[in-house]
């Protein structure tokens, strides 16, 4: 039997041949300690055809660091048209797009004050139809980012809310509050917000409180209201009658919360969360309430509506950061497709190979039967892989996301073994990292891994012929941009990303079984195994 030995620095070797053909991949050194990570496969004969959503890389773009093609500096629309042959280079099936909707963008597009609407620093309606084409003729799927929990401040529901206009009266969620001795108005509880502090803002106008479990400026919608419930069906309508393909639901776990507003939510004793933080509480009133998952099974039952209609499947995938992993499993059974895995989003340089299977075991044993696994390590909210595990990792972290069964999910930039950038505070975009002042910003602000996509040694590495750039391009960008890893003559992470994602369209990858094989505090290998193919081990 034939064996091919790849290290870090050589390319996937050995797609199907005519007898069997081993491969091993073994991935070297992290810090002082070796951790060795080997990974073995057997391939089979294809079978019926899955969905797209299973069989895809689905690629996350970030528009305001995509590309730009007006020059002012942030990406939009038709910049991600320009550069969709990447996406093809990389063999991406699926494009996510993260909010592009009209917003005063105090969150960057998760505050939309039109859901139905382009943001004009992304362009046009228009723009996003012809970036939808350009997509569909490609035989690829677009996915689009959708915001349920909350719209912005500036919103014309909460506008008129706040105002007690009647029909919008009941679309946010409303408080009293509680009347301390003196007569001062006060919280009807202690629940935070993700971003610290009281999760209650008052209005003067309406002499009430409203919820926001996000920033002040992201009132929370009242999804106890059937109207609400309507109009956020509506707007999924309107993006199905356009024609996209499916929607990652953001921030689902937070959609309802208890109806009784007078109930504290305990403290949790967490080690090292500060009683002002979120996570200084056991989130048992705010979040993962049941009726969220009766909303999700009617947008499934919508989505199969046009699925019924012309054949092509809707996808819905739900987001939530979840305490515990039933937390994450129960929204396997709401309709959705499959709630993002993020166990190795978290994981970091310390993490050897028995924690690696932790993190992978901890999915593959808990799922459901029958259901479909997924696998992310980075988005616009995270570190980036070679900040947080190092960048000699970066090629075995993304052989994990492309070879473990399921689905990969991709931020863009990952393929190109990116780091975290260095923000200084004049620089800083984030409004939760500003809160936090010159001092402290860093420690909280998101921006380090949101810097625009490199893409050549030119200006601004191709993204932009502006002046400036909405955050400032990689430092390095004249090593890793796409052009320069495509054109070197070794091995790098684009072209490793690239070939790790052909081979990934072996029926073992997308059909094969999956077991752990040798696991040690410094070893991590799995099989992956499909009866009648040729053998990869």
């Amino acid at each position: 039997m034939k064996r091919i030995y790849v290290q870090m620095s050589s390319f996937v070797k050995g797609r199907k041949a005519a007898g069997p053909v081993g491969i091993s991949i073994i991935l070297g050194l992290l810090s002082f300690m070796p951790r060795l990570l080997i990974v073995t496969f057997l391939s089979k004969t294809p079978e019926p055809p899955l969905e797209w959503w299973q069989t895809s890389v689905i690629y996350q773009v970030y528009p305001r660091s995509f590309q730009d093609s007006n020059g002012d500096g942030v990406g939009d629309l038709q910049g991600i048209r320009s550069r969709l042959d990447h996406l093809e280079y990389i063999n991406a099936r699926a494009l996510w797009l993260s909010p592009m909707y009209e917003s005063p963008m105090r969150d960057f597009g998760y505050d939309p004050s039109n859901i139905t609407n382009i943001d004009p620093i992304f362009g046009t309606m228009e723009d996003f139809d012809e970036l939808l084409a350009d997509v569909h003729s490609r035989g690829m799927k677009m996915i689009l980012d959708f915001i349920p929990n909350h719209t912005s401040d500036l919103h014309k529901w909460f506008q008129a809310s706040k105002a007690g206009v009647e029909e919008y009266k009941d679309y946010y969620v409303w408080t009293d509050g509680n009347l301390t001795a003196n007569g001062t108005r006060v919280p009807p509880n202690n629940w935070k917000s993700f971003f610290g502090d009281s999760a209650w803002e008052w209005v003067e106008e309406r002499q009430q409180f409203y919820l926001h479990q996000f920033l002040k400026e992201q009132p929370d919608l009242n999804y106890r209201n059937p109207k609400v419930v309507e109009e956020m069906t509506n707007a999924l309508r309107f993006w199905l009658e356009r024609g996209v393909d499916g929607f990652r639901i953001d921030a689902v776990l937070t959609m309802f919360e208890s109806a009784d507003l007078s109930l504290n939510e305990p403290l949790n004793n967490r080690p090292g969360a500060e009683l002002w933080q979120y996570e200084s509480l056991e989130h048992i009133y705010t979040s993962h309430q049941p009726e969220t998952y009766e909303v999700i099974a009617k947008w499934r039952h919508l989505a199969d509506e046009y699925y019924q209609k012309d054949g092509n499947y809707r996808f819905l995938v739900t987001e939530a950061y979840c305490e515990t992993i039933q937390q994450a499993m129960y929204y396997y059974h709401t309709g959705a497709d499959m709630p993002f895995n993020f166990d190795l989003v978290f994981l970091n340089r310390t993490c050897g190979g028995d924690c690696v299977d932790r993190a992978i075991s901890n999915w593959m044993t808990n799922m459901p039967i029958g259901k479909w696994p997924n696998w992310v390590i980075g988005n616009h909210d995270n570190k980036r892989i070679a900040t947080k595990m190092g960048t000699e990792f970066v090629n075995a972290m993304n052989t994990l996301l492309l070879l473990l069964p399921g689905t990969p999910t991709t931020y863009n930039g990952e393929e190109l073994g990116l780091t975290n950038i260095e923000v200084s505070y004049e620089d800083t975009q984030d409004p939760f990292g500003k809160r936090f002042g010159p001092e402290r910003y860093h420690e909280v602000s998101r921006d380090p891994p949101r810097s625009p996509m490199l893409w050549d040694s030119t200006h601004s590495s191709g993204f932009s012929n502006a002046t400036k750039t909405w955050l400032p391009v990689h430092p390095d960008y004249e090593i890793f941009n796409a052009e320069a890893q495509k054109k070197s003559e070794g091995v790098t992470p684009l072209k490793m990303y690239r070939d790790l994602s052909l081979l990934r369209q072996e029926a073992t990858f997308q059909r094969g079984t999956f077991r752990p094989l040798l696991v040690d505090e410094n070893i991590y290998s799995f099989v992956r195994e499909l009866e009648g193919e040729s053998l990869y081990y």
